[in-house]
């Protein structure tokens, strides 16, 4: 075996050994008579779902979020975030919108405030230990693209 081969399988066996002891190990308390008694970590509660953004990373409360990968024309910013948990996510934010006009090279950014909404957590192919929300909903809360209904759900990719 290499020596690059060992030294990295020696460094997974440390990972996931320090990770098994700080998730599952025991505690030791003192009983009324003075000897010690194990005691059980507390509960680790499931992961929260997180987004994956167009690099294929996991993020969780993102400022900002690049909508269209390919070309940039529509992201979300100054995200602030009301709530994250297993079911859904709520922020009220910008999305920002290249109206394409006459062409999208020489369009115009515009910016529409509105409320961001993730559900439908699912396991993420990439990493199945983790949840991602696969769907989002933008509501607009005034003015909004031209052609554009004003609540409109996109699946999300993974």
């Amino acid at each position: 075996m290499g020596a690059v081969r060992r030294r990295a399988m020696v460094t997974v066996c440390a990972v996931a050994s320090l990770a098994a002891t700080t998730s599952l190990g025991t505690a030791t308390a003192a009983s009324p008579g003075g000897q010690p008694t194990p005691q059980r970590a507390a509960h680790h509660q499931a992961q929260d779902p997180v987004l994956v953004d167009c690099q294929e990373r996991p993020v969780v409360r993102p400022a900002d979020f690049l909508l269209a990968c390919g070309d940039g024309n529509s992201r979300l910013t100054s995200l602030e975030w009301k709530s994250w948990d297993a079911t859904a996510a709520v922020a009220q934010g910008v999305n920002v919108v290249n109206d394409c006009k006459p062409y999208c090279a020489a369009g115009t950014f515009r910016s529409y405030a509105v409320v961001v909404r993730l559900d439908d957590a699912r396991s993420w192919e990439k990493q199945p230990d983790l949840r991602q929300y696969t769907r989002m909903t933008l509501t607009y809360t005034g003015d909004r693209p031209e052609g554009s209904a004003g609540a409109v759900t996109y699946p999300l990719w993974g």
